[in-house]
């Protein structure tokens, strides 16, 4: 019996040798970008979900490590998390104990998250896995080519996040 992950994978594969999709549209970057984005989510989401983590559990824990506390408005902005969905992820991160809220001294009005010695323990875990789904995800490509291919992604969205 397949898992969800080979699935997925025989999909892109067989979306890939799919000779009924004209040859112009199987060679638009567009679409091999949304395509790839799309078995990349999937290949994420199901690795987390197996650890009982979520993209956003992960992105909260991440920006709390490297940017220490910070307002739960300022972790909206450093993560892409709207504010509203936010409250539901440091919720159930403070509930596991990978975060602290509490009252910010400057202005008792908002509060202050900050990582616990065990959620930064859970993201140690979570970055393995996260790079063992890198690797899965780019397993054909040599570690030049992950770079170049890091590189011009970064390119093409800093170039499309400029504002007009």
């Amino acid at each position: 019996m397949s898992t969800s992950a080979e699935d997925g994978a025989a999909d892109v594969a067989d979306a890939m040798a799919d000779h009924s999709t004209p040859t112009r549209l199987r060679a638009l970057p567009s679409r091999l970008l949304m395509q790839t984005a799309t078995h990349a989510d999937r290949l994420v989401s199901e690795g987390l979900a197996g650890a009982d983590a979520r993209k956003w559990h992960y992105a909260a824990l991440l920006a709390l490590q490297e940017f220490g506390p910070v307002s739960q408005a300022e972790l909206s902005c450093r993560t892409g998390i709207y504010r509203s969905d936010l409250v539901a992820v440091i919720n159930e991160l403070a509930e596991r104990e990978f975060v602290e809220r509490a009252p910010d001294p400057a202005d008792r009005r908002r509060n202050v998250v900050t990582i616990t010695a065990q959620g930064r323990r859970h993201l140690r875990r979570l970055d393995k896995l996260i790079a063992g789904i890198q690797d899965e995800l780019l397993a054909p490509l040599t570690m030049p080519e992950r770079d170049e291919l890091t590189r011009l992604l970064t390119r093409l969205l800093e170039h499309h996040a400029k504002p007009n």
